[in-house]
């Protein structure tokens, strides 16, 4: 969980400017990060997020391929459910409450996809539909 405010700007500042490293992005600094983006940037986040992802993954020294790195439906289905589930208070507490939802678990989305429909091809070059149960709503 987080402490501050200011613990999620610098985590969002550092995906924006891929200073992170691949050990401080971890599964909750994803959240993070998430959060503040749509704080700054509202819906555009859906937009921004993708890129900055990869240009991070780079920087940290990784690729993004068929195989590693950036995964499209699960970010987009990510942001879906943070700005569906976020609700209201201070970046630190919609952050440690979307974290007490399981948001920040590597799993969460397998209640949503079968194994074999997230970590396809398909999936990870664009959007795909969960095949499971529909993503949360607000």
């Amino acid at each position: 969980m987080f402490k501050s405010d200011s613990q999620i700007t610098q985590i969002g500042e550092g995906l924006r400017d891929s200073s992170l490293t691949a050990e401080e992005f971890t599964h909750a600094a994803h959240v993070a990060a998430a959060v503040w983006l749509f704080d700054q940037y509202g819906s555009e986040t859906y937009d921004l997020m993708p890129g900055m992802i990869r240009s991070l993954n780079i920087a940290a020294g990784g690729a993004n391929t068929d195989s590693e790195g950036y995964h499209h439906t699960i970010t987009m289905a990510s942001l879906k459910a943070i700005e569906a589930k976020a609700g209201e208070g201070s970046l630190c507490e919609r952050t440690n409450r979307l974290l007490s939802l399981g948001y920040g678990r590597s799993d969460w989305l397998l209640q949503h996809y079968s194994k074999d429909r997230l970590f396809s091809l398909e999936a990870r070059r664009g959007w795909i539909e969960p095949d499971l149960a529909p993503l949360p709503k607000g």
